[in-house]
């Protein structure tokens, strides 16, 4: 099943498919607000391996983007079964030490938005845990796909 792109906050988001699976399920019956954030885990660092900068890279880098702040504003819920789509897009960077993330995740069959959020980083040295300028290689891939805020839907 395809979704149309209109319905998304952003039109340049990245996005992944997934499906909610029995493991999501909780004791309400729907999924659980732990795998929406789960979810967008997921698709952040689907974004971020998409333009390079994965796992090792960072490593090499001795650098890594850490959340400072994460905030998810839960809308309606999701069942076993259903397409849910993942959304991602970065605004709001320095270039120099932070940078914020977007997030929507939609059920895929009706276009309904299950969940916006946002989660603000700072770049750190992984050796030391302490704040630190982004490298250039953050600043190259991170670069071309950091979209404009004000084009972004409430």
């Amino acid at each position: 099943m395809s979704i149309d792109a209109s319905i998304l906050d952003h039109p340049g988001a990245f996005t992944i498919q997934t499906k909610v699976n029995p493991e999501d399920i909780d004791g309400l019956n729907h999924t659980n607000n732990t795998v929406y954030v789960k979810w967008c885990e997921q698709v952040a660092w689907a974004h971020s391996v998409s333009l390079g900068l994965d796992l090792d890279a960072y490593r090499a880098l001795d650098r890594a983007m850490a959340i400072t702040h994460a905030e998810y504003i839960y809308l309606c819920a999701s069942h076993q079964g259903q397409e849910i789509l993942l959304a991602t897009w970065i605004i709001d960077w320095d270039k120099k030490l932070s940078m914020k993330r977007h997030f929507q995740i939609v059920r895929v069959e009706d276009g309904v938005t299950l969940l916006r959020g946002s989660v603000k980083f700072v770049c750190i040295e992984l050796s030391t845990g302490r704040p630190r300028r982004m490298p250039q290689e953050f600043v190259r891939g991170y670069g071309p796909v950091v979209l404009n805020s004000e084009a972004t839907k409430p």
